[in-house]
C-alpha cells in the first residue's frame, strides 16, 4: 500500500481504531493477496503513528483472525477460512464488498437456524419486561412506516430483542453479529421489494410469544427469514422457477 502523507489524519482521533477500520478493509478485498503484508516500521510510517498504535491495531487484527504472527516469518494475512465471521467488525468489512449478496445468503441460511429458535425460547421464558422490549420494537417499525421513526433501525430492535428475551446467554451473544448483517440485509430486501418489511408478519411472531405459543413462534420467524431468503435468491438471479 503505498504511503499517503494525508493517510494519519483520515484515520480520525481515535488512531488505533482508525487504522484498524483502514488495514482491516484493505486486508479483506485484498490490497495484501500478491504482496507481503508491511513491517511494523512500514506501517507506522505510512499511517503517520506511533508504534504503540500499530502494534495495538495488529494485535486487534490477529485476534479478529485475520493476520497472524510467527517468529522469522513476521506478520503475514490468514486466508479466508481463518477470518472470524462472528466478528462485528470483519463481518461488516465483508458485507462492504461488492460480492456481499452470497454472504448475505449464507448468513440468512443461519438465521433461519437460530432465529426460529430464539422466538421459541423467548414465548417460554419471556417476563413483562422482554415482551415490552419486542413490543417497542414493532411500535418503532409502525411509527417508521409513518416516517417517525429509522425503518432499519426499528427492524433490528425487534429482532435483537426476540434474541435477548430467549433467556439464553449464547442467542444474546449473536446480537451483535446480527444487527450488523441486518443492516446490509434490509436494506437490500427493502430495495428489491420497494418497500419496508412487513408488519403484519413480524406482528405474528410477537402475538405467539406474547401467548407463549412456541410453535408458533418458530413458525412466524422462519416464515419472516425464508421470504427474506427468496429475495436475496430472486436479486442473485437464482430463485427456482
Amino acid at each position: 500500500m503505498p504511503e499517503d502523507g494525508s493517510l494519519r489524519s483520515r484515520l480520525g482521533r481515535n488512531l488505533t481504531q482508525g487504522m484498524l477500520e483502514n488495514l482491516g478493509r484493505a486486508i479483506i478485498v485484498g490490497d495484501y493477496e500478491d504482496v507481503p503484508f508491511p513491517t511494523e516500521a512500514e506501517l507506522t510510517a505510512q499511517h503517520g503513528v506511533s508504534r504503540s498504535v500499530t502494534r495495538e491495531a495488529v494485535k486487534m487484527l490477529t485476534a479478529k483472525g485475520l493476520l497472524s504472527a510467527r517468529p522469522r516469518q513476521g506478520t503475514i494475512v490468514q486466508p479466508s477460512s481463518n477470518w472470524n465471521l462472528f466478528d462485528p467488525d470483519v463481518l461488516r468489512w465483508l458485507l462492504e464488498r461488492r460480492s456481499s449478496v452470497e454472504l448475505l445468503r449464507q448468513f440468512n441460511q443461519l438465521r433461519i437456524a437460530i432465529e426460529p429458535e430464539a422466538a421459541a425460547l423467548a414465548s417460554r421464558f419471556h417476563g413483562e419486561d422482554d415482551l415490552a422490549g419486542i413490543s417497542a420494537g414493532l411500535a418503532r417499525m409502525r411509527e417508521a412506516e409513518k416516517g417517525n421513526d429509522d425503518t432499519l433501525t426499528a427492524d433490528i430492535a425487534f429482532h435483537v430483542a426476540i434474541l435477548d428475551a430467549s433467556g439464553n446467554p449464547f442467542y444474546r451473544q449473536f446480537r451483535d453479529v446480527v444487527s450488523t448483517a441486518l443492516h446490509t440485509s434490509i436494506r437490500l430486501t427493502n430495495n428489491i421489494k420497494g418497500h419496508s418489511a412487513s408488519i403484519a408478519d413480524h406482528s405474528c411472531v410477537l402475538d405467539a410469544i406474547a401467548q407463549r405459543d412456541e410453535d408458533g413462534a418458530r413458525r412466524a420467524m422462519r416464515h419472516l427469514i425464508g421470504e427474506v431468503l427468496e429475495l436475496i435468491d430472486q436479486e442473485a438471479g437464482d430463485a427456482p422457477a
